[in-house]
This record gives structure tokens, sequence and C-alpha cells, in this order.
């Protein structure tokens, strides 16, 4: 069942459906998530099963402001804090020392845990009824500190990014806030915090220049630090993938291969920023755009598109080895290592 967001209605029977431990499709500006209550291992079991993911992977924890760390973290360092002050609410990921005892399924069983503040109108609205003093004489009816949140599809597809895509992917019974389609497109960048200096688990909207600007110590790739880095949501090689076969290739690689099919090309659509000509009308094409924040926001529905549309196979030309496309170009790297 999808409600409107913006209806105050909704968001109170939301907050009550999380509060009384069932799931929930919640908006954000990166892509939809799949909610449930964080504190309630038995509510975040059930993340895991609708996902088919499995449960040592660790989800994100939304949080309605930074006061929120308090509930799961045991220390913020200096430098983390920073980027809060920077990044939140929005698009940012921190891993921080978990607090023992809270979030434990949510986390993976790991003593980190990763915390959100996301910048969604109606995330925000949600997650301030879920934590406010409840009138239900209901003794579970407890306030929600935070609520854990994968994006809403099956384990290892493609990101939803509209409320529709949640009740495509995970049906009708799901009852799903309808925030509109999310601006950003992709998954929040994601910063270690627990080793003494950022280090970069996923990248996304914050850029590395950023997060140097903003705390004063430029980041690690997690490869710097392989033996040391927690288990984070996204971070698996194959992942963000379609049904249909992705391939990634430069522009004059696109060209050649669309030239050596010819009239022949059937049942592939091609995703690219280059003028491309097209030998076959059964090619199904469509216009990568030229800035990197337009391509995020449009990326994962014109996977779906593809899709819908019954392609086998995807080629898409590669995004710029740039800091900006960083985010872009992971998503694709892993959907076409699946």
């Amino acid at each position: 069942m999808i409600l409107d967001g913006n209806d105050p209605s909704a968001i109170a029977t939301a907050a009550r459906a999380l509060r009384s431990g069932a799931l929930l499709g919640l908006p954000t500006e990166t892509v939809y998530g799949l909610a449930a209550d964080a504190s309630s291992d038995a509510a975040v079991a059930q993340i895991f099963a609708a996902k088919g993911r499995p449960s040592d992977h660790p989800l994100i924890v939304h949080v309605a402001d930074a006061e929120g760390i308090a509930h799961f973290a045991s220390e913020v360092p200096a430098f983390a804090q920073k980027l809060v002050d920077a990044f939140w609410p929005g698009p940012l990921t921190l891993i921080l020392p978990r607090l023992s005892g809270v979030a434990t399924a949510a986390t993976g069983g790991q003593d980190s845990v990763g915390l959100r503040c996301p910048a969604h109108p109606v995330a925000h609205a949600l997650l301030v009824a879920c934590a406010a003093p409840s009138d239900a004489a209901v003794p579970s009816d407890a306030p929600v500190w935070g609520v854990a949140a994968p994006s809403a599809n099956r384990f290892g597809r493609v990101s939803p990014t509209t409320a529709q895509h949640v009740q495509d992917e995970l049906g009708e019974a799901l009852l799903v806030l309808d925030g509109g389609p999310c601006q950003v497109g992709i998954e929040s960048t994601i910063v270690d915090c627990t080793r003494g200096v950022p280090v970069l688990l996923r990248p996304g909207a914050i850029t590395r220049e950023q997060i140097q600007q903003a705390c004063g110590m430029a980041p690690l790739s997690k490869e710097d630090l392989p033996h040391h880095t927690p288990r984070a949501s996204g971070t698996l090689e194959a992942h963000y993938a379609p049904a249909a076969k992705v391939r990634l290739m430069d522009a004059k690689a696109l060209q050649t291969g669309l030239d050596l099919l010819g009239a022949e090309a059937a049942h592939m659509a091609v995703y690219a920023r280059a003028a491309l000509r097209t030998p076959s009308s059964k090619l199904v094409m469509r216009r990568m755009p030229d800035d990197a924040s337009a391509a995020a926001q449009q990326l994962f529905a014109a996977l779906r598109a593809f899709d819908d549309q019954g392609v086998k196979l995807i080629w898409i030309e590669t995004p710029p080895a740039t800091p900006e496309w960083e985010g872009v170009r992971d998503r694709l790297q892993r959907a076409a290592a699946a």
C-alpha cells in the first residue's frame, strides 16, 4: 500500500507500523529504504528475510538528527564530528564504534554501527514521529530512536528511486511512504571513522575532496586497510545489478561493437553520453546525462526501465575517471560484475 508521505496522518500510520515491529518503504534523498526499528532484532530479521540478504551483512541506521548518535555509538572522533557538522542531514553514512547491546542484528554482529541522518523531509518527519512519545496505550509501542533501512529491493539488485519501484519489487502488501523520486539517486557515501582516520568505503554524492575539506584529513581507500575495515552496505564486488547483463566500455568500443552487430542488433540497450550511430532500429537507445549529479539521479531508474523493456544486454559508456563521477562509476562497475 502506497501512502502520501506529505500527509501527516500517513506519517502517523507509518510510525505506528514501525513501533509495532512492521516493515516500511521509506523515501530518502538517496534511494528508497526498507525500514524497521533498529533496536528490535525481530523487526530487523524481517528486512533480511524480505531482501534475501545475508544476516551478517550490516544495515545502515537512520536517525532524526545528530543527537541520535548517542543512542547507538560509544564514541565520535573529532574528525567524524566535523563530517557530521558539514554534511548532516545529507547523503553521508559514518561508521562509528557501537554501544554494547544496541542494534546487534542491524550491525550484523559487528562492534561498529553505520549511522546516517537523511535530508529527505518525509524521512525526517517519520524519524521525529517515531521518537516522539506515543499516545497509544500499548506496552510495545515504545519510541524508536533509529530505523535500519537498506535499499528496498532484493539483495544485489537495482535500488529503487520511486515508491512504485518499491511496490513492484516487494509487493503491494508492504506499506510504502511516497516521497517522490529520489533527488540524489545513488546510495550514501560511507566513511569508516573507527580507525583514527577517515576511510572511504563507498563513494557517493559527497566526494573525497569534500570529505577532506570538511575534516582536514584526506580519506584513505578501503584497499589501504584491507584487513581492518568493517563490513558495510553496498560494498560487495557484484551489486546494484539489473536482470540484463551489463557491459561497460568506452565510446569508441561502443561504436565499434554496434557497427559489427549492424542491423542484426536486437534485445539490447545502449546507455551513453557520446552521440553514436545506431545501425538497428531494434536497439533501445538512451542518452546518459553529461552532468554527474543528473546521471546519478537517473541511473537506477534507467536500469529498471531497460529491464522493463525486456532487453538481455545493456552496453554502457564507462563514466569519466573524475572525482564527481566516482559514485556512478562504482555502481556501474558493481552492476557489471554481477
